[in-house]
């Protein structure tokens, strides 16, 4: 009887290894498609700055330091190996695409060009998918980072070869901190 007893017990925790295996590769195959999906948004946008830049060098070019940055590091995010590799130069074309629309900005006419317009709308539109791409993949980490770390998983996550996962962060400390706003009183 304590044979089965022992026997019943072993097999229930080989069960409960099996489901634990299967639900972290489940978790961590989610993570892999979510920073795919941040990967093919960098993607499309990499292949959208160039038109964006060849329409601002009409009218700006005299800024060609400038549009030769953003030419120069447009498929830096998409040749990144790693989430954080990828998060910081996708933060520093975000930068850099700032300082293009800060050029723009300085040509009435570039900014009435009806291409330009809707190269910037569609640029919009993919920051706002790059944006969710990055919430979903944070989650998905979250979720595999929150079963590596939860007992008991993770006394079998570690020996099945199982570990974190880095998050999608933005290395820029100036959006950690509210900016500070002062009204002067009136005189």
């Amino acid at each position: 009887m304590l044979t089965w007893i022992i026997l019943g017990v072993i097999v229930l925790l080989l069960l409960y290894a099996v489901a634990v295996y299967n639900r972290l590769v489940r978790l961590r195959q989610l993570t892999k498609e979510a920073f795919s999906g941040i990967t093919v948004q960098l993607r499309r946008r990499a292949d959208l700055v160039p038109n964006l830049v060849e329409t601002v060098k009409g009218y700006a070019s005299h800024e060609r330091e400038t549009l030769d940055q953003v030419t120069a590091h447009r498929g830096d995010a998409v040749n990144a190996r790693g989430v954080a590799a990828t998060a910081q130069a996708d933060n520093a074309m975000t930068a850099m695409l700032g300082r293009l629309f800060a050029v723009a900005e300085a040509y009435p006419e570039l900014k009435a060009d009806e291409n330009f317009r809707q190269l910037q709308s569609e640029l919009s539109g993919l920051e706002g998918e790059l944006q969710g791409a990055r919430r979903y993949y944070n989650a998905t980490a979250r979720d595999l980072n929150t079963a590596v770390r939860s007992f008991p998983d993770m006394l079998f996550a570690g020996p099945l070869g199982f570990g974190e996962e880095a998050y999608y962060e933005d290395a820029d400390a100036s959006i950690q901190t509210a900016p500070k706003v002062e009204f002067a009183p009136k005189a």
